[in-house]
């Protein structure tokens, strides 16, 4: 079954996402920890978080893929916005123990003229800060468009960080066909290329959720721009050849596209429809069968199942 669904809004409650979700055929999301551009979080119900997880386990979800907020910047040139980035990915962690076995995504910053160096450094710092042996969530590092002092518009960058990780088995990647696409890297035409090169580089066994967008800029414009699903310069053809791949197909995608909650539905039942075998088969999909990422696992002492939890360049 492919593990598909798209950005939800908490602003109802944790249990009225998962009811969303199943609406639109959906058996992942994504969500907002807090206020997508910073700020403040509202305290949760823990019967509403709890109500969640076991309507999660009740459908068997595929791990969930909650966003840090936007604004943070771990390698920020002030201390104070590096203290706060910091402040809000940990409690952001404590938060989600309620929710054992998913994803907490984030971008890794912009060094602001500092240096990819030295961005690395804070952001690998932070981190070790950050994530503490305790902890019920993997954290994962998104793969960016390369906009201007982004750090993880390459995969060395993320590896790098990850390189500096003393509970790396904690972390993974997020990969974005959007930011990938504009950061250089030729899904259209080289997928093969592009997925040997991510596990030279990082290992596939690192890749453990997808942002699937199409784009609005041609390949290696830096812009990340998100299109609808076969309406960019990505296309379906190429979006299908990621979904259904070996060493993809199991993993949870989560669409980001310029959508309201029908057109997210409707992007659902499309790929959906090309998941299925036989319906849809491009010539970049093929592959040796593989399955990078394990969905379930045992999180209650009880005997409850919960989910555990690249390329030619221009």
């Amino acid at each position: 079954m492919l593990n598909i669904g798209c950005h939800l809004s908490i602003s109802g409650g944790y249990a009225k996402m998962g009811q969303t979700a199943a609406k639109i055929n959906a058996n992942t999301f994504a969500f907002f920890t807090r206020n997508p551009r910073g700020g403040s979080r509202s305290v949760p119900d823990p019967a509403d978080m709890e109500a969640l997880r076991l309507f999660l386990i009740e459908k068997a979800f595929a791990p969930l893929v909650a966003h840090a907020p936007y604004t943070l910047n771990l390698c920020s040139d002030k201390e104070n916005i590096r203290e706060y980035a910091e402040q809000v990915m940990t409690e952001d962690l404590r938060l989600l123990d309620a929710l054992p076995g998913n994803y907490y995504n984030f971008h890794p910053g912009c060094h602001m003229r500092q240096g990819t160096e030295a961005g690395i450094r804070m952001i690998s710092d932070a981190l070790n800060r950050i994530m503490q042996p305790e902890r019920k969530t993997v954290m994962l590092l998104e793969t960016m468009a390369g906009k201007g002092s982004e750090v993880g518009g390459t995969f060395e960058e993320l590896r790098a960080i990850l390189n500096r990780l003393e509970l790396e088995d904690r972390f993974g990647v997020c990969l974005d066909t959007c930011h990938i696409f504009d950061a250089g890297y030729d899904i259209v035409g080289h997928l093969e290329d592009v997925l040997d090169e991510f596990e030279r580089v990082i290992g596939m066994d690192k890749l453990l959720a997808i942002h699937l967008n199409d784009s609005k800029n041609p390949i290696g414009s830096h812009k990340d721009r998100h299109e609808k699903i076969g309406k960019g310069e990505i296309g379906l053809d190429a979006l299908a050849a990621v979904i259904t791949h070996p060493s993809l197909r199991k993993l949870p995608f989560i669409l980001e596209t310029p959508n309201e909650l029908d057109g997210y539905a409707e992007e659902i039942a499309l790929l959906r429809r090309i998941y299925e075998p036989g319906r849809h088969q491009p010539a970049s999909a093929s592959g040796s069968p593989a399955d990078p990422a394990a969905h379930l696992a045992e999180h209650d002492a009880g005997d409850e199942s919960h989910r555990q939890t690249g390329g030619d360049r221009q």
